[in-house]
């Protein structure tokens, strides 16, 4: 990947991992924007985009995500840094006709500004971009049952209930509208362990990474 050129690194993590924290110090350590599944969501109901919303925006121009940027001037509204409010994950509950305008509005992002965006499949859906890193982010389960409980105020056992929960949600997502695994290791250019490292290490492992 070329950092000094549009770039789109995404970033698909394991939940307890930091993977979500890592990517958005990595975008403040690379001055781009950052985008997780709760903004993709909140981009999707604050602004109606459907499938067929967004096919119209397409027809009327080209780069229809800046033009409607420019329009709905989200560039400067608090939407760029919402974050969900709902524990630790929503239900997966989606739709294809909802995969299909996510997907959609993350080709759009990408086609016009640099950008770090987790998970939503992002290194299936950036898979021939150009310019383009995909990263997985894991860490022993015994790291995230306690960075889980610690963050949410969960026992252990609460915790790991979670994590198995979401993971197989997860898993599932992403073996539907993918046809792999979020673990096949062929899928990513890096896999980093967060066990023994900070944040702030991990960050420089992939700006090291990416040069």
């Amino acid at each position: 990947m070329n950092k000094n050129e549009q770039f789109v690194i995404a970033i698909n993590r394991e939940l307890g991992s930091g993977g979500r924290t890592i990517g958005r110090k990595l975008a403040e350590k690379l001055g781009v924007r950052f985008y997780d599944k709760a903004l993709i969501r909140e981009l999707e109901k604050k602004f109606h985009l459907t499938v067929e919303e967004i096919e119209k925006l397409k027809g009327q121009n080209q780069s229809w995500w800046a033009e409607f940027g420019r329009i709905m001037r989200i560039g400067e509204i608090d939407v760029y840094t919402y974050e969900a409010k709902m524990g630790v994950e929503p239900e997966l509950i989606t739709t294809d006709d909802i995969f299909k305008a996510e997907t959609e509005i993350l080709k759009g992002i990408a086609e016009t500004e640099s950008c770090v965006i987790t998970g939503r499949c992002g290194f299936f859906v950036f898979r021939n971009h150009p310019n383009h890193v995909n990263i997985l982010i894991q860490a022993p389960m015994e790291y995230r049952v306690a960075r889980v409980a610690r963050k949410q105020n969960m026992t252990p056992e609460e915790a790991r209930k979670t994590i198995d929960k979401i993971d197989k949600m997860r898993e599932n997502y992403v073996k539907k509208y993918t046809k792999t695994s979020r673990y096949d290791t062929r899928n990513y250019q890096l896999v980093i362990s967060a066990e023994g490292k900070t944040e702030d290490e991990i960050v420089d492992l992939i700006l090291d990474y990416i040069g």
